[in-house]
């Protein structure tokens, strides 16, 4: 045999042991036990449930969609009081925080035909954080994320309210993502 031949040989060995053995029929697979440990740290602060609710809230200027885990879809009356009651302690140590204290105190919501009509009560005294382009953003962004919202409306005593864009301008009409789209990062 020449060399060519062996060298041949030796690769027609070496693919064939190497190949996984079929089997004739299907065979059941038992899986691991579990439970399994993670290596990352738990934190026991954050909810996690098995639906997803999506909220707007602010870091460096700037609005953040930020998913929270909770229990249940919630209704459109839940999603805008989670937003006003602002991030948890969890959500607070990544540096997100809210525009909406003494800016904007929102007193319910409705939606009628894909708009969220949201009344807005006068802000109070205690007056914190006052920018109102971002407070009216994160209400807007977090109503919009809801697949049967596609435009948020304001109003204060029956009347339209006309709030602040990212342009500068006021608007007392429907307003989407995109008047705000300058202030949001994209994730």
């Amino acid at each position: 045999m020449n060399r060519r031949h062996l060298v041949v040989l030796a690769l027609a060995a070496l693919v064939t042991g190497c190949s996984i053995p079929t089997d004739d029929a299907p065979r059941v697979v038992q899986a691991p036990q579990g439970p399994f440990q993670s290596s990352a740290p738990a934190d026991t602060t954050a909810p996690a449930g098995p639906a997803a609710e999506t909220l707007c809230f602010v870091r460096d200027n700037r609005i953040i969609s930020f998913v929270r885990r909770v229990d249940r879809l919630p209704t459109i009356e839940d999603q805008l009081r989670h937003l006003l009651a602002g991030p948890t302690a969890a959500e607070r140590d990544t540096d997100l925080t809210s525009a909406l204290p003494g800016a904007v105190n929102a007193a319910g919501v409705t939606v009628i035909g894909g708009q969220a009509r949201v009344v807005v009560d006068k802000p109070g005294d205690d007056a914190g954080r006052s920018d109102e382009v971002l407070a009216f953003g994160q209400i807007v962004c977090t109503l919009t994320s809801r697949d049967d919202v596609a435009t948020v409306t304001f109003s204060r005593d029956g009347r339209p309210l006309r709030v602040p864009r990212s342009d500068g301008s006021l608007s007392d009409q429907p307003l989407t993502r995109a008047d705000f789209a300058p202030l949001i990062t994209p994730r």
